[in-house]
């Protein structure tokens, strides 16, 4: 039996997050029985409590809270933990799986100790994060320092991203890489345009099908809400701009309400967030196209959602992001009047269904959770 250690996520059940859905594809998908997952689950009630989930031992890390430095503490107190049962329960080769390098500048004495019981380390970088807009300059700092640590006491580092595989090779070339993509649900929604939350959703905002551009995602300046309004107000088009984010209560949603004064153009829609999965799948399949800003990062899963549900993506042209997509979008710059030159050509055009079918291809060929996680457990038994 080869045990698993994933430490950095929240935990199971997922609720939110990109390694949390990761997390919970990752024990719902589980073929190789050989393999036995510990997770350990950010808790503020218990301490080194264990649960079942989906045949997957859950583990409460109870961290003090520091403010931002408590993430920092979760994965230590969840390290020093795993060790202990691997010590315990004499567990022989152990596979201890971090996500993300928070803990980058505190890892070098749990490294050793992971190599004292005979265990390995692999690390999930989670794209450029020190880059992120949302961090002062000194915690960016300490992000990218982190990375070069990382890298440097890694077994192995696992990006999603070819793109970002590249980086790390480039910046970091005694790292030893290996690129796992994400995963994507790819059915198609059960809804239709009779269903009733469907038509309370597009009547309350006055939306008929393929009437709206539409881009949804994490509401921060890197993913370049200022161009794509800017370059969309530019335009004639009589369609509108769906934005589906968290922008309530966001004081950049005051800053971009400044910068472009998109609130003069009735076009455009912050719609708030949609939770419910088949509602957002119908939303982005009756879009006349999906657009893409995310600039930084590894394999976005909200780009593999639009390129599995929406015929036509217009997408940021970043390494990373071309790494997914191919040729099976547009792309544009943040060049001044690229993007609106691009959504004029749309807007004119009937809607290119085989583009859509080539990336649905695509999705369906390397995106789906069940290659993903077949190529996790691979990597975890070798």
């Amino acid at each position: 039996m080869r045990h698993i250690f994933i430490i950095g996520s929240r935990g199971l059940p997922a609720k939110y997050g990109g390694f949390e859905t990761f997390v919970e594809q990752l024990v719902t998908h589980q073929e190789n029985r050989k393999i036995q997952y510990h997770v350990a689950c950010l808790s503020d009630e218990t301490h080194h409590v264990h649960t079942l989930y989906k045949g997957a031992d859950c583990f409460t890390i109870n961290p003090p809270k520091l403010g931002p430095a408590r993430v920092i503490a979760y994965d230590m107190l969840a390290i020093r933990y795993a060790l202990s049962l691997v010590k315990k329960e004499r567990i022989e080769r152990p596979v201890f799986y971090i996500l993300g390098n928070t803990i980058g500048a505190f890892i070098a004495p749990f490294a050793h100790q992971i190599h004292a019981v005979g265990g390995t380390l692999l690390v999930n970088p989670d794209g450029l994060e020190w880059k992120r807009s949302k961090w002062p300059r000194p915690v960016q700092h300490y992000l990218k320092y982190s990375e070069k640590l990382m890298t440097r006491h890694a077994d192995r580092i696992v990006s999603d991203n070819e793109g970002i595989e590249d980086y790390i090779q480039a910046t970091y070339p005694w790292a030893k890489t290996t690129c796992v993509a994400y995963g994507t649900d790819l059915t198609p929604t059960t809804l239709t345009n009779e269903s009733s939350e469907v038509r309370a959703f597009f009547d309350r905002f006055q939306l008929v099908e393929k009437g709206y551009y539409l881009v949804v995602g994490r509401f921060v300046p890197e993913n370049n809400y200022a161009t794509i309004i800017r370059e969309f107000m530019a335009t004639q088009t009589a369609r509108k701009l769906v934005i589906i984010c968290n922008h309530e209560g966001s004081s950049y949603f005051e800053k971009l309400k400044a910068e472009t004064r998109f609130d003069t153009d009735e076009r455009i829609l912050f719609v708030g967030t949609v939770y419910q999965q088949e509602l957002l799948k119908y939303i982005r399949q009756e879009a006349r196209a999906y657009l893409h800003g995310h600039e930084v990062g590894g394999t976005n899963p909200g780009l593999l959602e639009a390129l599995a549900q929406t015929n036509e993506n217009l997408i940021l042209g970043v390494d990373f992001n071309q790494k997914v997509a191919l040729e099976t979008a547009h792309y544009w710059t943040k060049k001044e009047g690229n993007l609106a030159d691009l959504l004029h050509q749309i807007d004119r055009q009937e809607e290119n269904q085989e583009l859509g079918q080539a990336a649905k291809e695509r999705m369906a060929s390397h995106y789906t959770w069940a290659k993903i996680v077949g190529q996790y457990e691979d990597l975890f038994l070798s």
